[in-house]
């Protein structure tokens, strides 16, 4: 499910900022960057008060206290930010290009998808601009859009995606209210909903994915709430072809998302091997032992379902109605999760250039706001599988200088990650994408 809304006004259309100083799209670099900072967030571990770190090039190249700065950055101008931490990973989200006039996907069902493609661009640099340097994309318009980025013809998060989402007819990612035949066109034109029925057209379609450029493969284990007709409850794809489906990304070291809400389709996704399971609305004891012995990841998405509670005008009823179902079966899950000691990587499933709510949802769901931030930073790369997995989410010595540096501290008040204005720098790969 994705549903794309502003909180605070209920609109449908994605925060974007004005093209400010402060959201200044041309990145700068210099040979040796410092930054030193009141508290240094490393992703992983405890912070460091009076922090600071040197960015050579794209890497991090030292991180540790102002006091033992090493003598050999003797010269080097530093900066200087209340606090540092790594940039922000949204794990579940979407890239579907939004009408700015209607707030609806422009999403080529029978609109422009070059429309669709300029827009969805603006949504990836309006995420960046909101201290996410990186997202996994589990269906959408931005694995295409990703070069563009990487040769810095657009500025945006590092990007892997999907490409597009797999489902059965008639489940999560079929469009329920247009001819199977207009899905299934677009299914060969490149568009995102891939429905595929049995072990061969499931192999095929995973094929297709990867030749298209997937990082991972997403597939929808059971129904949903944003599409139209399925129950969240009811489980899709067979065992066996869920077992294809992983094994055939296995082949090329992918690893599979699995979008879950019921048990029965938890549990199918666990049993054929899926790395991550979205959502897990109707996770128990039992689906959460399971987990473990799995060493599987959970991605939430609590802020979809809070944002679609509060936004009714967002949905169509059935959709709404569903939504009101699960909604409260989801906290439970979730908390019994975190309480459980379950691998929890955050995520959205909703666009907004707010992404960071999510770790205040975290953090009502029982997690410390230290954990919170691991959460979206240092255990974020492993929902890539160890052979995608980026050197990133830390501030450490070789990692990717992916950084940003906030007015407060979200330690005490995690909510600040919330709103864009707090993050007053990004850098990506050591280039400062936004500054006061």
């Amino acid at each position: 499910m994705r549903v794309c809304f502003d909180e605070k006004s209920g609109s449908k259309l994605p925060s974007r900022p004005a093209p400010t100083a402060e959201h200044d799209s041309t990145p700068t670099d210099g040979d040796l960057i410092g930054v030193k900072a009141d508290i240094l967030i490393p992703g992983r571990g405890e912070p460091i008060e009076n922090g600071a770190l040197i960015i050579d090039g794209p890497k991090i190249a030292w991180v540790g206290q102002q006091s033992a700065i090493p003598g050999q950055y003797a010269n080097v101008g530093f900066k200087h930010v209340p606090v540092l931490m790594p940039g922000l990973w949204d794990s579940h989200t979407h890239f579907q290009g939004i009408d700015p006039e209607e707030g609806d996907s422009l999403l080529p069902v029978f609109g422009s998808v070059a429309m669709a493609g300029a827009c969805a661009a603006k949504e990836l640099e309006t995420v960046l601009m909101a201290g996410f340097t990186t997202v996994r994309e589990l269906g959408g318009l931005a694995g295409d859009i990703s070069p563009a980025i990487e040769n810095g013809t657009l500025v945006g998060p590092n990007i892997f995606s999907s490409i597009g989402l797999l489902g059965i007819t008639g489940g999560h990612s079929d469009v329920h209210d247009i001819p199977i035949e207009a899905v299934l066109d677009l299914k060969r034109r490149g568009a995102p909903n891939q429905v595929c029925d049995g072990v061969t057209d499931c192999i095929k379609t995973v094929r297709m994915m990867v030749r298209r450029g997937a990082k991972v493969i997403k597939v929808c284990a059971t129904g949903g709430v944003g599409s139209l007709l399925d129950d969240p409850e009811d489980a899709q794809f067979s065992p066996e072809e869920l077992k294809a489906i992983v094994d055939e990304a296995a082949r090329t070291k992918r690893v599979v998302a699995a979008h879950c809400h019921g048990k029965e389709g938890i549990m199918n996704a666990l049993n054929a091997g899926v790395k991550t399971i979205e959502h897990g609305s109707y996770l128990d004891d039992e689906a959460i032992a399971l987990m473990k012995e799995k060493n599987a990841i959970l991605i939430s998405t609590r802020a979809v379902i809070v944002g679609g509670i509060k936004n009714p005008q967002t949905l169509p009823p059935s959709s709404y109605k569903k939504l009101l179902k699960i909604s409260e079966q989801h906290r439970k899950a979730y908390e019994l999760a975190i309480k459980s000691g379950v691998k929890v990587v955050l995520g959205t499933d909703w666009l907004s250039g707010e992404n960071g709510k999510e770790l205040a949802y975290a953090v009502d769901a029982g997690m410390s706001p230290l954990q919170a931030i691991e959460a979206s930073t240092a255990l974020s790369p492993e929902t890539l599988g160890s052979h995608f997995a980026p050197l990133s989410g830390q501030l450490k010595e070789g990692y990717d200088a992916d950084i940003i540096a906030v007015a407060s501290n979200p330690l005490k008040n995690i909510k600040i990650l919330g709103e864009p204005k707090n993050v007053t720098h990004v850098w990506k790969g050591g280039k400062l994408y936004k500054k006061p």
